[in-house]
Order: structure tokens, then sequence, then C-alpha cells
């Protein structure tokens, strides 16, 4: 892994690494401040080593890792990444201007993430460390609060009883669809295998994964099919065995999901 830094700990307490990373185990162990991972390549398969889950990362995809909490992942292909660590007093500081109490227990590990705004700030601190860091230690602690108080927001909907899904529903949830992908899905049958109504699910899964419940479902046919295709089953079989009502259906989310076709798999 090559990476490129600004100045290891700045008195902001905000610092960002560029990450160049080939195919294989990506393994980050645990340190003592907050790490946001931002995809910086065009989609890259990966594969959860916690969950033994598939996901296509996107260039703007984010990863939460807490402080003193290890992650990681396989990668299929060589990726980018920008990391920006934040020191824990950051987002205390961040959690008490906001009037939200202590923030240390406030950020949950998260994974593919979707924030904009979280994006714009990465990039914002990327220019920055390109151009030599012409505005020191009050421009970047200026983006480590906007960054902090990005997180401290995210963690509180996380954490809402009343928009959540907890940990054990969520893998409940992901298990099912992985067993039932060949089969209809119906949001009123996730939501009973979730022991939750429709709108909580759909809050509470678009939460915990930055995603719609039929967008995370339609990517895993698709991955699902992919695999199926590069291991010689044909298109027709293929798109059955994934959930998909059809070939077209199939070709039509490869194409929009992986800028492919299932002729260009076989």
């Amino acid at each position: 892994m090559r990476s490129s830094f600004l100045p290891p700990w700045m008195p902001a307490g905000v610092s960002l690494v560029r990450h160049r990373s080939e195919a294989g185990p990506i393994l980050l162990a645990p340190i003592d401040a907050h790490r946001v991972f931002v995809h910086a390549s065009p989609a890259t398969w990966s594969t959860c080593r916690a969950s033994g889950t598939h996901h296509l990362r996107r260039s703007g995809d984010i990863d939460l890792v807490p402080a003193g909490e290890a992650g990681g992942y396989d990668a299929a292909s060589a990726c980018e990444s920008l990391e920006i660590r934040l020191a824990p007093a950051v987002i205390e500081r961040a959690a008490l201007d906001l009037g939200r109490g202590s923030g240390r227990s406030a950020l949950a590990m998260r994974h593919m993430l979707r924030s904009e705004p979280i994006v714009h700030l990465a990039l914002a601190l990327e220019s920055e460390r390109q151009a030599g860091a012409p505005g020191g230690d009050l421009y970047a602690d200026t983006i480590g609060i906007a960054l902090a108080t990005q997180l401290v927001g995210l963690s509180r909907r996380v954490e809402t009883p009343r928009g959540g899904l907890s940990a054990a529903q969520m893998r409940r949830l992901l298990d099912f669809i992985e067993a039932h992908l060949d089969r209809p899905l119906t949001l009123a049958r996730l939501a009973r295998e979730a022991g939750a109504s429709s709108s909580h699910l759909r809050q509470g899964f678009k939460q915990a994964t930055g995603m719609t419940v039929h967008r995370y479902v339609v990517r895993r046919r698709v991955e699902r099919a992919r695999l199926l295709l590069q291991g010689g089953t044909s298109a027709g079989e293929a798109a059955l065995a994934a959930g998909f009502a059809h070939q077209s259906h199939m070709a039509r989310w490869m194409r929009r999901e992986l800028g492919i076709t299932p002729r260009d798999l076989r």
C-alpha cells in the first residue's frame, strides 16, 4: 500500500492519507482515531472480511471505522481511497457544539455510505494537501469540525430507535435476502422477517446501508448473476437463479450497475 500524507498529526486533530492498494486483503488495525474512507477509484468489487458478503464499491462510497475498532475487506482489483483521521476530541467538540453531549460513543462502524457533504470535504482536504497545505492548521481545523458535524448528525440518525434497525435485525434481514434472491421479495415479506413495519424497514435499512432495500436487492442479484455467468451458466438460467424476471431484465440492471452486458461476461 502506497500513501501520501498531510503532516501526520496536525494540532487541529485531522489528517489525510491517500492510499493506493493492490488487489487482495486490505486490513485496518485499530488506532486511537476515527477513520473515514472515501473510495476514490472506479467501481471495485470487494468482499467484507467480517460477513463474507460481496459489494461493488463506487467512487464516493464511504466507510466509517470508529477509534479503537478494526476493519478490512478483500479487494478484487487495485483501488485508491482517501482516508481522513479525526481525533476523538474533534467529534466531542462537534457533539457539544450541537448540544448532544459527549461524542465518545456516538460513532458506529458503517459501510458503503453515500454523503455528498463528506465527499466534498474530503476532496477539499485533498486539494489542500496537493497545494502544500497553504491554509495551515486553521483550514484543517475548519474542515475537521465540518466533517465531525456531519458524522455526529449521521450517528444520531443511526441511533434513533424510531427509525433504526438493530444489528440482529440487519443480520437476519441480510441473511434472508441472500438465501432467497431467486424468489420474489416484497417489502411486506422482508418487514415481517425483520420484525418491523414496512415504513420502519425502509427508513432503518437506508440509514444502515446508505441505499434503499430495492437497490440493495438488485445489487446482490447482479452480483450473483455475474458469478453464475462467469462460471458458464447460460444467461436464461443465471437470470432465474438470481431472481430476475427474464434475461432482458437482468441485462438492463447489469448494464446499469456494472456497465457491461451478460455477453461481455461470457
